[in-house]
């Protein structure tokens, strides 16, 4: 839990110290290290994706995942009935790559589309707004409605589209709790004066900050503490990610909410098995546990409880369309077709070792293609609800 002094770790200590009992909720340190508006690991510029930088998305490998999307989001306006505008709303779009690959796919072959669209993108960081700005100019100099926003700017009931995002929701703040003596506690973080070895960061438990801990677990179905689970069963809760789709939800007047990400059903997530919950960072493409080291310069993640997005989705009164795995999904969106024009194509052989390679990660059970993939919807009328997406049939082998 050693930590060098930065500017973000005094910022942290400071923050702490402000408080009555000298300690911020762990949900308060990530949003700090993830998000601090200068220094922290998104807000900072310096977040490098691939093989150069901390960790691989979809968008990474390619720009199918965009392409894909495109097709899925032209099937989302049709059943809408050609709506214009027809507004995407992307929360969290790093470099702006998966914006650009649906950009130009649309530009490509669905201009009628393009000409109606509203592209939302909603970020905290300017240094990554900065460069989506650049990467996406050639659709922004074609007077392609490109702008923008943060979540709480949207107006109430204004969009109809598509609210969606990949990889975003796993990098929202989490509280930490553990059982101990069978009670429900807290993870708190404070500081603890080493000399010589600077800001140091330590957990300490405490009574939850909120009853909205306790409340989440009887809401997603979990009997949470229980003589099941063993005394140190540390595990986390995204209260954020409640907040979050609440707001999705409240702007929304009709259309759909897509979410790509890694998580688990809440009863697989909080098995007693899983005693250390699903915290990871990532740091050069090296994981480890520890939030307390390279603070503001590595990622932190918790997986999603899918069974809270549900849950939550109903009482904010959206409909789930479908939940499916990514590679089920991209396959059903097309991908399959892709794998199978490969042998028919004017690529060389190692083109088209190195494009197989690309398409077989997007479907990786054990990897990318093992992400969720949450379609909710808002709004639509009894015909339009009737309509099934295309990316929840049952795709072909390729």
């Amino acid at each position: 839990m050693n930590s060098h002094t930065t500017p973000l770790t005094d910022i942290i200590a400071k923050q702490i110290a402000a408080t009555p009992q000298q300690r911020i909720t762990f949900s308060h340190f990530m949003d700090l290290a993830l998000y601090h508006p200068q220094y922290g690991y998104y807000s900072s510029g310096t977040v490098e994706i691939g093989s150069q930088g901390d960790f691989f998305t979809s968008t990474s490998v390619g720009a199918d995942l965009g392409e894909l999307l495109a097709e899925q989001f032209v099937e989302m306006w049709e059943i809408l009935g050609h709506p214009r505008p027809f507004t995407l709303v992307e929360m969290g779009a790093g470099q702006g790559l998966l914006a650009a690959d649906i950009l130009h796919h649309l530009q490509q072959h669905h201009p009628d589309l393009l000409e109606a669209l509203n592209y939302v993108i909603v970020e905290q960081a300017a240094a990554l707004i900065t460069q989506q700005r650049k990467l996406l100019q050639p659709w922004i100099d074609k007077n392609i409605h490109i702008c923008w926003r943060d979540l709480g700017q949207i107006p109430q009931d204004s969009i109809t589209g598509c609210f969606f995002s990949n990889e975003l929701v796993d990098a929202l703040p989490v509280h930490r709790v553990a059982i101990e003596q069978g009670q429900l506690r807290e993870i708190y973080v404070t500081t603890a004066d080493k000399e010589g070895e600077g800001v140091q960061f330590v957990e300490v438990s405490g009574e939850p900050s909120t009853p909205r801990l306790e409340e989440y677990f009887q809401q997603v179905g979990i009997n949470l503490p229980a003589n099941a689970y063993p005394d140190g069963y540390r595990t986390e809760v995204n209260l954020v990610a409640l907040d979050w789709l609440a707001t999705v939800a409240n702007c929304l007047q009709r259309g759909y909410v897509l979410t790509i990400d890694y998580g688990y059903a809440a009863q697989r997530y909080y098995t007693p098995q899983r005693r250390e919950g699903t915290l990871q960072c990532y740091y050069q493409h090296r994981s480890h546990d520890d939030p307390y080291t390279n603070i503001g310069h590595q990622d932190i993640t918790a997986h999603i409880d899918w069974t809270a997005l549900e849950h939550q989705g109903k009482r904010c009164g959206l409909q789930e369309v479908g939940f499916t795995k990514q590679g089920m999904f991209l396959m059903a969106l097309g991908l399959g077709d892709r794998l199978s024009a490969l042998s028919s194509g004017n690529l060389s052989v190692s083109e088209v070792l190195q494009r197989r390679d690309a398409l077989h990660q997007l479907i990786d059970p054990a990897g990318l293609g093992g992400f969720g993939v949450l379609v909710q919807s808002g709004g639509l009328s009894e015909k339009e609800q009737e309509r099934s997406l295309q990316g929840f049939q049952i795709p072909d082998s390729p």
